[in-house]
């Protein structure tokens, strides 16, 4: 089969590779519908995480079963299926209480830029719809495989509730669809904080009622302004850096809540300055198993339509030039067909 590798930084390539196969009985094989390059993909590309050796890219996939497991009996060849970034047994401890991403067996997905993928866990990992769902809604199924359950993530971490006054802080694809969560859990305000226009344009049609372009320091001001001198209710952090947990913690107001779901790089939280704040902190790799069988249904309903974070459609061959469109802002999202 092909697929994606990276060598070195801004070195992606598209080589052949062995296909994969079934190695525990838990196992399953899937052939790649469409996957996509993320943006937490761009931190090796750009150099800001270890490579080491060279090695498979991709964590985002929807697909067709070729291949089982013995002992994998929820889902079987040629059922197409969704399935998280995080694999889980969906069966332990932790699973049961709904932090799938943190299952006792969890594997992250890493080899999903590919023709064909293994997929581990696979009994509690993968979801298949009821029949093969039209190609139109593909991107917004593959949306809910990572960035649209990561959304959802961080606006149920941060308590999002009927009502309330929401800040995004992130206007990449997460933070466009935790938009799109914010506005499906009944939050009443929803300012997404954006300096690109054609992403403020999607926040708006997201359901974002007003847009911040100032960062730091002027831009928790501007929030200020908006919500009386107090802050908002929830705030959604949706890039990993210190400028944006301190936007995002800043932006709060005393007893709200920040969800945190950047990956964080050279984050660092001063204690005291939380303790006297009052404000709520919860993050982490988003639990999308525990969302998927809900968000599958509001894709397939035409509720939602996460897709349209996907605004770079190419071959899968053609990948280095979607991490390149990716990293010039170019664009939000490249989808990837094989």
């Amino acid at each position: 089969m092909r697929g994606t590798v990276i060598h070195a930084p801004r070195d992606i390539r598209f080589e052949s590779l062995d296909d994969p196969k079934i190695l525990h009985p838990t196992d399953a094989i899937i052939r790649t519908a469409v996957t996509c390059v993320c943006g937490s993909d761009l931190w090796p590309y750009r150099g800001a995480e270890p490579i080491g050796e060279p090695h498979p890219m991709g964590h985002e996939y929807v697909g067709f079963v070729e291949e089982i497991g013995s002992e994998v009996t929820s889902v079987r060849p040629g059922q197409f299926v969704v399935g998280s970034f995080a694999t889980s047994d969906n069966t332990c401890a932790n699973c049961e209480n709904g932090f799938q991403s943190n299952c006792l067996h969890r594997e992250f997905m890493s080899t999903c830029q590919a023709d064909y993928v293994r997929i581990p866990n696979a009994q509690g990992t993968l979801v298949a719809t009821d029949e093969v769902p039209g190609e139109e809604v593909w991107p917004g199924l593959l949306a809910v495989s990572d960035v649209m359950g990561t959304g959802w993530w961080a606006a149920d971490a941060a308590e999002v509730k009927p009502g309330s006054t929401v800040v995004v802080v992130g206007d990449g694809a997460v933070g466009l669809c935790a938009v799109i969560a914010a506005k499906e859990m009944g939050a009443e305000r929803i300012i997404a904080m954006s300096r690109h226009e054609p992403r403020q344009q999607l926040a708006r049609e997201f359901g974002a009622t007003d847009v911040v372009t100032e960062r730091g320091d002027e831009g928790v001001a501007r929030i200020r302004d908006l919500t009386g001198g107090i802050g908002a209710d929830s705030v959604l952090e949706c890039v990993g850096t210190p400028q944006a947990m301190q936007q995002a913690l800043h932006s709060a107001r005393p007893g709200g809540n920040v969800g945190f779901v950047g990956v964080p790089h050279d984050v660092a939280v001063d204690g005291q300055e939380l303790f006297f704040s009052h404000v709520g902190l919860r993050g982490g790799p988003a639990p999308v198993r525990r969302y998927l069988p809900d968000l599958i249904d509001r894709v397939l309903d035409g509720r939602i339509e996460p897709g349209k974070v996907f605004d770079l459609t190419l071959p899968l061959d053609q990948v280095a030039e979607g991490y390149r469109a990716m990293d010039e802002r170019r664009a939000i999202k490249s989808l990837l067909k094989p």
